[in-house]
């Protein structure tokens, strides 16, 4: 039985791990972490991703713990409306916190797959019998294939491609997620605000205590600790000491927070998703950031790849049908985001005009189905292959 080591457990990881297990192959996933990430931000499902979801009987348990998010209002400093957002563009059609979309897919693979949580891998020698694996922990072991599905800083793509500095496209922009009291009064809606080149967006779903906040600002590369959550704070801090409307108190929750991600919007391309015996998918072969999709299609990643490693002769050429398959929507979807950084942190006060204007005439009734079409048209650029014979 051919043996496959997957790196990461988050979310496309242990899709694919799921995958493979179904049409027969013996999957052991490693994960960094002591255990599952929980909290985050929600990730939504839109279009034909949908899809992917109902094929490994989810949909369900997802549905289930929707945020049911509404709309999302455009404010002023005063906390005046200015335009609307609406659901369907933030929200997707299903929504769910990420840590509780890893619980649900962890859960669906648990007993049919191996995972080993508090280790990584930390070397790679491929030979003609398979890929002799090395972990910081456990004793090394050998595997035929290695997948690397451990996000856009991943350290199996480090290991088999090289720094990750030779892939990253740096967009301009940091963003940071973090949680803090619903001082707002926020239910199953949220609240935008922006000044040139600095954004904040509120939200409250499931949770009514508490009030997630993403906080966006353009910047050239900043040099500091990935680990050093106090240096990331800090630097928030700086960045948005002078802001207006409800920062100064959205500042002092993030000072006493313990749920902050803090990172820079980049996407990470490669013209080659394999190299040998080892393949990547979902962020860590096309990260797009914000508005590309990325979640359900890093769970349609794995799905693909599952089922061309089932039907194809060789594992080369199940590795080339994957990205034949994949890559003209993961770039779609990294085009798209694109300008994500500067749709929530623009760069001047007419361009925060600007979007005011833009979204009082998408919320018009004449253009309601063009608003959805923008939003769901990387979704829909793909259907999923049909590998039923093969599972």
């Amino acid at each position: 039985m051919t043996k496959i080591l997957v790196s990461g457990a988050s979310i496309a990881g242990p899709t694919t791990a799921y995958w493979l297990h179904r049409h027969g192959f013996e999957v052991t996933v490693v994960e960094q972490a002591p255990a599952l990430r929980a909290g985050g931000s929600a990730v939504d499902f839109r279009g034909e991703q949908l899809e992917i979801l109902r094929k490994m009987g989810v949909l369900p348990q997802i549905e289930a713990l929707s945020t049911q998010m509404g709309d999302v209002t455009i404010v002023d400093r005063d906390g005046r409306f200015e335009a609307k957002v609406p659901a369907a563009v933030m929200s997707g059609e299903v929504e769910i916190p990420r840590g509780d979309l890893s619980r649900v897919l962890y859960e669906h693979t648990k007993d049919k797959v191996e995972y080993v949580f508090g280790d990584r891998i930390t070397s790679l020698t491929e030979h003609a019998g398979g890929v002799d694996v090395t972990f910081q922990k456990g004793a090394p072991r050998t595997f035929d294939l290695v997948i690397g599905a451990d996000g856009s800083h991943s350290g199996v793509r480090s290991l088999a491609f090289g720094p990750e500095q030779d892939f990253a496209t740096d967009l301009g922009y940091y963003v940071a997620y973090f949680t803090v009291p619903n001082h707002l009064g926020l239910d199953h809606d949220g609240q935008m605000y922006s000044e040139p080149n600095l954004g904040v967006m509120v939200t409250s779903h499931l949770d009514q205590d508490t009030m997630g906040v993403a906080m966006y600002f353009a910047s050239e590369p900043l040099t500091y600790d990935r680990h050093d959550v106090e240096q990331q704070k800090r630097i928030l801090i700086d960045r948005f000491r002078d802001a207006g409307w409800e920062v100064p108190t959205i500042l002092d929750g993030l000072a006493r927070t313990d749920t902050l991600f803090f990172d820079s919007l980049t996407q990470i391309r490669l013209d080659k998703w394999s190299k040998g015996r080892v393949v990547l998918v979902g962020d860590a072969a096309w990260a797009g950031g914000p508005g590309s999709g990325g979640t359900g299609l890093g769970m349609i990643g794995g799905y693909v790849l599952a089922g061309e490693l089932a039907t194809k002769s060789s594992y080369s050429a199940a590795f080339e049908a994957f990205e034949e398959v994949i890559r003209s929507t993961a770039k779609m979807g990294q085009n798209q985001a694109k300008q994500s950084g500067g749709f929530f942190a623009p760069g001047s006060d007419r361009s925060i005009r600007n979007r005011k204007y833009v979204y009082r005439v998408l919320n018009t009734k004449p253009m309601t189905g063009l608003l959805t079409w923008l939003v769901n048209r990387s979704a829909d650029s793909l259907q999923l292959p049909d590998y039923t014979r093969a599972a």
